[in-house]
């Protein structure tokens, strides 16, 4: 194989079946393409359709669809995450298990430079029987991998919950963790527990970052360099990073009427934005509870949720008089929103956010105030991480109990909303300055220029 740097390199591409890690390996695959590349993206027969429009370069990006297996439990035709509740993935990932003899015959007939993989932890012996690399490529935080990794005395299957809330030997942060009350556990438990396939998540996830060839992350060294650092000095091999690359909106691209009509009747900045992304289905009481913060804020907010659970809609699950008391500054809107282009509205000023990795750096690349409202385990190390140390957000207390209260949630906002606050200035300064380094012109591109370059360094 040709050492050249001018080389094209062939990609596969197989992540975990949920559409939160085929977009941000989707997104990747095109920047890939943009330079040349060859990409391979193997995935379920029915997520193709609804992935085909986000393919910028379908002469260069070729879609391979997998017949998933039915397993006892799953529901018929269930393919990927959306399909099933978190109770069941368990059963898909039997199933994905079960795709390695198709994978096997499309890579052998492949034969690519390296096959991108989170989930399938018997993707490295695969990729080294074929020759090729295996790289893994996180769609979550180096602070969720690092905060969890065993000691270098101890295997992942002995950790015990107690063990993974204890940040490990070296870690680069005191206060970047998840703290000891009945709501973080439980999430931990969730990620540490069998969920009917005899390994847990954590687990698989820790085998395939011990088993790749090198690790790579969407961020910046700006943002989680010492994370980063921490990971490749206890795995002892690359770690990689490639920028969030989040993908670029077109300049002609404009928001539709609807919104803008109703976000130009209020004045600059002063307008809340909120969503959680679409698997947190939220119960109906806090659900409520929330909107009743909105409301107690006392500005104007626009919140996209889905409906809570056992509810067909939205609008059956207001509380009582809500729209009449809200009216005219208050929308609560069930459908897809475009997000970006609602962040980037010059009346939205404020970003309530579940810190979904890709909507955390959303909201930092955008010049809103930050208020987090976690939901799982690594959405809370998100929260934490640009909280606690890059202090350009506030988090909204939970109770123990995980409950969240119109009182914190309404206080979380005017704290960072009031032009008089010490605490909004500070987020809102900290804010701006690492804003401004992380949108300075071509750093995106030189991430990526650099992550290519030692691609080819793994080759060498």
């Amino acid at each position: 194989m040709s050492n050249s740097r001018s080389t094209k390199l062939h990609v596969a591409m197989f992540p975990w079946f949920a559409f939160g890690h085929f977009t941000p390996y989707l997104h990747l695959s095109n920047k890939l393409a943009e330079r040349g590349h060859r990409v391979s993206f193997l995935l379920p027969k029915g997520a193709q359709a609804k992935l085909q429009h986000l393919n910028h370069y379908p002469n260069l990006i070729h879609f391979y669809p997998l017949l998933i297996p039915h397993v006892d439990g799953l529901p018929p035709g269930a393919e990927t995450a959306s399909d099933v509740p978190f109770p069941l993935h368990g059963h898909l990932v039997m199933a994905l298990d079960q795709t390695q003899d198709q994978v096997e015959t499309i890579l052998t007939s492949l034969k690519p430079d390296f096959i991108f993989f989170d989930f399938s932890l018997w993707m490295p012996a695969l990729a080294h029987q074929l020759g090729t690399k295996a790289i893994y490529y996180a769609v979550v935080s180096s602070v969720a991998h690092a905060v969890t990794v065993p000691p270098k005395n101890k295997k992942p299957e002995d950790m015990t919950v107690e063990e993974l809330m204890q940040p490990p030997p070296g870690y680069p942060s005191l206060s970047v963790k998840t703290k000891s009350n009945e709501f973080e556990i439980a999430q931990l438990k969730m990620f540490a527990e069998d969920h009917g396939t005899g390994m847990s998540f954590y687990v698989r996830i820790n085998t395939g970052l011990r088993r790749s060839d090198a690790i790579v992350y969407r961020t910046y060294n700006e943002v989680e360099g010492p994370y980063c650092d921490f990971l490749r000095q206890h795995y002892a091999k690359p770690v990689l990073l490639t920028g969030p690359v989040l993908p670029e909106t077109p300049a002609a691209t404009k928001l539709d009427e609807k919104w803008t009509k109703w976000l130009c009747n209020f004045e600059q900045g002063t307008v809340v934005y909120c969503a959680f992304g679409t698997q947190n289905i939220l119960q109906k009481d806090q659900f409520q509870e929330l909107l009743l913060g909105f409301e107690l804020c006392g500005q104007p907010f626009l919140v996209s949720l889905s409906a809570p659970d056992g509810c067909a809609t939205i609008e059956e699950a207001l509380p009582e008089g809500f729209e009449e008391r809200v009216k005219g500054r208050g929308w609560v809107y069930g459908g897809w929103v475009p997000q970006t282009l609602i962040l980037e509205h010059k009346s939205v000023g404020c970003s309530v956010t579940h810190c979904g990795y890709g909507s955390m750096w959303e909201s930092l690349l955008n010049d809103c105030q930050i208020v987090c409202v976690p939901h799982l385990g690594d959405q809370i190390l998100n929260a934490r991480l640009i909280v606690e140390e890059l202090k350009v957000a506030v988090e909204v207390e939970r109770e123990d109990n995980g409950w969240i209260s119109k009182e914190r949630l309404s206080e979380a906002i005017i704290s960072v909303m009031d032009k008089d606050s010490e605490v909004g200035g500070l987020v809102k300064y900290n804010h701006a300055k690492l804003k401004e380094a992380l949108t300075s012109e071509g750093v995106q591109e030189r991430y990526l220029d650099t992550f290519i370059e030692n691609l080819h360094g793994l080759l060498d």
